[in-house]
């Protein structure tokens, strides 16, 4: 419907929304004159008429309507509700309220058609029957119904215009400036994942007299032995409750130990990690007070330097966590060669090498040397070194 304007119920109804209404004369032939109060358009009460003149263009058989409402027609009370009652244009007609005076004869005037198609500022026509009584009040408390109802889409379709362009301001942008869109709060930037190295760099934290539960779970996973020497089987344990990288420490045993400088060096060894099965034996990062436990049952003190061991008279070459984590002087900042160091170094002693020293200053230390207590001996100052065969 043209400016939103719903359209009447029920049968019969115009296009403009209004019920249908016959009017005298025309195709619908003349009607006798009404008298007394009737229920016009909506069921508004209509002033009660007196007996109507004779028929004519201003009489009850006339196409003017009923007494008294001479000239009336649905184009004149449509013009006069826009033009607000004001100066006509030439060829309008002026028309009155009901006169309570004696009938008479009207004045004839042009005779408007019943049902005629008025333009309605530029949309489809509609089709406006003459109404009697207060039409006038009527169209004007449409059009300002009309008026209002379109104010208010407009102001209600500007909000959510602007509700939708402030989310594109603010709650989609969210992401962008930090915040979680849904809940507002600062969201941390995604961290980029470490790599290999970047961890073996980092030292962490971890107690120099911790003793964790005793417990131990296996790494799971396997890693292919890559070398054609002799094979050794191991699996790699972590004690509950260390609160370290478990995995990055079973990557770094299987890296070290088939690196060509390590023990399978020219071909002679290679180094398999399993999970499940019989492994020759099982590297163990365990906290100070468990290392010295199990080192213990092989008759070895590991308390007075906090350092690790070879547990022989068991499966487990223990690695001490404390170390692992934190490294020592003699290596400083140098924590990735250190730790390759402990693992090499352990693992020697399980394929049978004794502890021995550097010879001259500014030799690399043999890694049987125990480094982590010292690199300097009786004068002599040692390099720190990771390899059985290091790279000349």
């Amino acid at each position: 419907p043209a400016h939103g304007v719903p359209r009447g119920p029920g049968a019969g109804a115009a296009r403009g929304g209004h019920p249908e209404q016959r009017e005298p004369g025309g195709g619908w032939g003349e009607f006798p004159a009404r008298t007394g109060s009737g229920t016009g358009v909506h069921g508004v009460v209509l002033p009660r008429q007196r007996q109507a003149g004779p028929a004519g263009p201003g009489g009850s058989g006339g196409p003017g309507g009923p007494a008294g409402q001479t000239g009336r027609g649905p184009r004149q009370d449509y013009l006069d509700a826009f033009d607000g009652g004001g100066g006509g244009k030439a060829g309008d007609v002026r028309t009155t309220e009901p006169s309570a005076e004696e009938p008479g004869p009207g004045p004839r005037a042009k005779p408007e058609p019943t049902a005629e198609k008025v333009p309605v500022d530029g949309a489809d026509k509609a089709e406006l029957p003459a109404q009697r009584g207060n039409n006038k009040g009527r169209a004007f408390t449409g059009i300002a119904a009309a008026a209002v109802t379109t104010v208010l889409a407009v102001v209600v379709a500007g909000q959510v215009t602007e509700g939708r362009d402030n989310d594109a301001r603010t709650g989609y942008s969210a992401p962008d400036q930090g915040a979680d869109a849904h809940t507002g709060s600062a969201a941390k930037p995604s961290a980029v994942p470490l790599t290999y190295e970047q961890k073996m760099d980092r030292t962490y934290p971890l107690g120099a007299t911790l003793k964790a539960s005793g417990k131990f779970d296996t790494v799971p996973g396997f890693d292919k032995a890559p070398g054609s020497g002799q094979k050794y089987r191991y699996r790699v344990d972590i004690e509950q409750g260390l609160g370290l990288d478990g995995a990055l420490f079973a990557e770094a045993v299987q890296k070290t130990l088939n690196d060509d400088r390590s023990w399978g060096h020219g071909g002679t060894r290679t180094f398999e990690r399993i999970s499940s099965g019989k492994p020759d034996f099982v590297i163990t990062l365990a906290s100070p007070g468990t290392t010295a436990t199990w080192c213990a049952k092989s008759g070895l003190d590991t308390t007075e330097d906090n350092v690790s061991c070879d547990s022989a008279a068991t499966q487990r070459v223990m690695i001490n966590a404390y170390r692992w984590a934190q490294g020592s002087k003699t290596y400083g900042d140098k924590i990735h060669m250190y730790r390759q160091m402990l693992i090499n170094h352990e693992v020697g002693h399980r394929l049978g090498h004794n502890h021995v020293t550097c010879e001259k200053s500014g030799e690399l230390a043999p890694v049987m040397q125990q480094q982590t207590k010292f690199l300097d001996h009786d004068g002599i100052h040692c390099l720190p070194n990771a390899w059985p065969y290091p790279r000349s």
